[in-house]
Order: structure tokens, then sequence, then C-alpha cells
């Protein structure tokens, strides 16, 4: 196995990991209830599950059912 010949110093391998950095989440408003979510997720919005501007789930009618 290949050994370094001399100890890379903190400084120099805290540089070399500079590139791995936290990235802000992407955004999206929904079209029909104006509420920002996770892109390309599904977001609950008064007791509704919508994607994409429809609605998949409705809580209300699942309850009556």
């Amino acid at each position: 196995m290949a050994h370094p010949k001399r100890k890379i110093s903190k400084t120099r391998r805290d540089k070399r990991r500079t590139h791995y950095k936290a990235v802000a989440p992407t955004l999206a408003k929904d079209p029909t209830t104006g509420e920002m979510h996770l892109y390309h997720r599904a977001h609950w919005h008064e007791g509704k599950l919508y994607y994409r501007g429809q609605v998949l789930i409705d809580k209300e009618e699942e309850a009556t059912a």
C-alpha cells in the first residue's frame, strides 16, 4: 500500500474539502394554492395533498367514506 512521505497538514486537507458545500433546496410555487414546496415533491395544504397543481388525496373525503 502507498504511504505518504510527509504528514498532510489540517489546513491542506481542509482546502481540498472546501468544494463540498451545502446547497439550498430548490423551491417551487404551487400554481393552485400559491404554497412554496420542495421541487418535484407533493405537499399538504389545508388537508389536501397537492402535486403539480392537482389534488391527489383529500383527508376530508377519506374521513367521511
